[in-house]
């Protein structure tokens, strides 16, 4: 019975894990509200608000609204600096789904209660030799790991994000400088970059451009990107940049410096990460490997010893 409440509450985290990733992967780049106003637009039919409220999947009708009513209450008892940690790290994950603090506290507290609320259940319904004070204590313990749990999968997506950034910035310099060198602005560069890639740093790209065109100042947007980005690379380009416009330094020539210097420091860090693989690999060689060699080749002595005149000397002992 006890296996399988383990079995039952194993398989359970895995499905939190799943509903977590799932609900935090950007699939949608496109609002779905703006998508069917275009499809109506096309169709040349008239739709009423109502229809067009009815036509949006149950999640944004539902879900989306209990979950920020939720978190409303989540947030007035939140500290404001982990509210505002909170939110630096959704615009570093890229907003995904259009989430906000409030919807993501309530995301932690809705996977903490149906955890600990599933653990309450399965051990009223057995395990009845444990005592509820452990009983209690082993569904806090779960609980808190449950509302830790999408905080985990946020920083593992901010890492991936991020890492991604500092891969396709090499090849996005170059193209930055061409676009440039060939004569055009550096507006009209990072058009480029948006058009050809459709990655996140294009999208940043892409952003920036939609801000200058809203009236910010260049150097401000691009700052805004950095905060947006926090990678190190990202800081000291935009800062060459700002520091080329300011004072008046050919902006190709300060592209091609920081493509080169880009490219060393990726060079760099494959170098660091082929110097870090043997030290990684020790670890499951010598809990995976070593052992298998060991079997496998001490197995037939041992058994030949055993066959021997040892066996019959340690029978007689």
């Amino acid at each position: 019975m006890d296996l399988i409440l383990i079995i039952i509450i194993a398989v359970f985290l895995v499905g939190a894990i799943i509903l977590v990733i799932v609900g935090m992967r950007d699939n949608s780049k496109e609002d779905p509200l703006e998508q069917r106003f275009m499809e109506y637009a096309a169709r040349g039919e008239t739709a009423t608000l109502e229809e067009i409220e009815l036509s949006q999947p149950i999640t944004d009708r539902i879900v989306y609204p209990l979950a920020r009513f939720f978190g409303r209450i989540a947030v007035k008892f939140t500290p404001q600096n982990a509210i505002q940690s909170t939110r630096h790290k959704l615009v570093l994950a890229g907003n995904p789904r259009g989430m906000d603090p409030t919807i993501f506290f309530s995301l932690r507290i809705f996977v903490a209660l149906g955890i600990g609320g599933l653990l309450a259940f399965l051990m009223t319904i057995g395990m009845d030799t444990w005592t509820w004070g452990i009983k209690i204590l082993i569904i806090a313990v779960f609980m808190v790991i449950g509302f830790y749990i999408p905080d985990l999968f946020l920083t593992s997506k901010i890492q991936r994000r991020q890492k991604e950034i500092h891969r396709s910035m090499p090849d996005a310099l170059d193209l930055l400088t061409i676009c440039v060198e060939a004569g055009l602005g550096f507006n009209g560069a990072m058009a480029k970059v948006h058009d050809k890639w459709d990655n996140e740093l294009g999208d940043e790209f892409g952003r920036v451009l939609r801000e200058i065109q809203l009236g910010k100042l260049r150097r401000e947007a691009l700052r805004d990107m950095t905060h947006r980005i926090d990678v190190p690379e990202m800081t000291s380009f935009v800062a060459a940049v700002i520091q080329s416009e300011q004072l008046g330094v050919s902006m190709a020539k300060v592209l091609r410096i920081q493509s080169d210097q880009m490219r060393v420091k990726r060079r760099q860090l494959a170098e660091e990460q082929a110097h870090k693989a043997p030290i990684k690999m020790l670890i499951p060689m010598a809990i995976l490997i070593f052992p298998s060699i060991c079997i496998v080749l001490m197995t037939p002595a041992f058994l030949m010893l055993m066959r021997s005149t040892f066996r019959t000397m340690f029978a007689g002992g």
